[in-house]
């Protein structure tokens, strides 16, 4: 009997229906050809949902899609309803509350051509982000006091717990043992916000049990310049949570844009929650024309997390030769195929490759 995994699937807002409609394009071919099952829930929450029922995202389809093996995101925000009312409800409260606290995000450039960097090679960009998903400034702790008014005061509080950052840290040791990756680099702002030495120092600890990994330290401006001037020298990152935002974004415009960039928020050993980390882009929506390889991507990194790691396998090579090839030019919206015609693509692409 065939392995069954359930899917909790979001497609939410914008472009949201289209490129999830895409991923699991590929989701169902690679289960024909590698011989497993998805029974796929879907969940309706965005801001249609919103405006036609006054709900966000209750407790109880929280604990819905807690039951199933995987989530499956596609895009969060909508310019009709409050800035991050949605964002937070939505993709804030299944981070925080199932504890999603790793962010993955690889960082790879499949064809030169795709990449901003002059005289930069595919193996020059493979690295993987590890940022801390569920503490740091986004937590929301703070407020506004005399708001509109010459006297306003604004706070925001970042915490950081020893329990937090140390599993993030050690998530990253283990990734590059596993993984057979030679470096983590540590990238924090101890410097000039001091409470941040105890990443410094929680990563010099745990580093003590990985003697046979390279370790290294750079603060986030000093590393963001360097992933732009040497990026052959990251392999696995690990980052705290809003500095892990803003780095992994500039790494997908050096792979070459938003349109590839695909992330998990995990639990290690537990549920993991996949989604393009581009925004719902309403600008395109219903015009066919989002490119969908960063959902495809995040299918790839959901069937890895899986345990399907053959069909992952394949599925990353066949966007690789699509994008090396230029047969997907580039991972614009304006690269002259449609959102329907790439997944076609893909799906095309992938059943050849796994039957030769």
């Amino acid at each position: 009997m065939s392995k069954e995994y359930t899917i909790a699937v979001v497609p939410g807002d914008g472009i949201g229906d289209e490129i999830v409609r895409e991923g699991l394009k590929i989701l169902d071919a690679a289960g024909e050809v590698y011989g497993f099952r998805t029974k796929k829930t879907d969940y309706p929450h965005g801001a249609d949902h919103y405006l036609e029922t006054g709900e966000l995202f209750p407790d109880e389809t929280l604990r819905e899609c807690a039951g199933h093996d995987a989530i499956f995101m596609g895009a969060i925000g909508d310019p009709r309803i409050e800035v991050g009312l949605l964002e937070r409800a939505i993709i804030g409260g299944i981070r925080w509350k199932l504890d999603l606290y790793i962010n993955l995000r690889p960082i790879k450039l499949y064809a030169e051509h795709l990449t901003p960097l002059k005289n930069t090679r595919p193996e020059d960009i493979d690295m993987i982000v590890v940022r801390e998903n569920t503490e740091s400034i986004y937590v929301g702790l703070g407020g506004r006091f005399k708001e509109g008014t010459p006297d306003e005061v604004a706070i925001a509080e970042m915490i950081m717990t020893r329990k937090g950052v140390e599993r993030a840290v050690r998530y990253a040791f283990e990734l590059a043992k596993t993984s057979g990756r030679r470096k983590v680099t540590l990238v924090d702002k101890a410097n000039a916000i001091r409470p941040q030495d105890i990443w410094t120092r929680t990563f010099s600890e745990v580093g003590e049990e990985y003697p046979d990994i390279e370790k290294d330290h750079a603060y986030i401006d000093a590393a963001c310049m360097w992933m732009v001037k040497n990026p052959e020298t990251f392999d696995v990152v690990v980052v705290d949570n809003i500095f892990g935002d803003i780095l992994t974004d500039l790494g997908a415009m050096l792979q070459g844009g938003l349109g590839i960039a695909a992330s998990g928020n995990i639990h290690p050993g537990k549920l993991g929650m996949f989604e393009p980390i581009h925004g719902s882009a309403p600008k395109y929506k219903g015009k066919n024309v989002a490119n969908p390889l960063a959902t495809i991507a995040a299918v790839q990194m959901m069937l890895d997390y899986l345990g399907e790691s053959e069909a992952s396998s394949k599925i990353e090579a066949t966007i690789a030769h699509l994008l090396q090839s230029k047969r997907i030019p580039d991972l614009s919206a304006r690269s002259g195929l449609k959102t329907d015609e790439i997944g076609d693509m893909v799906v095309e692409e992938f059943r050849s490759r796994a039957r030769g």
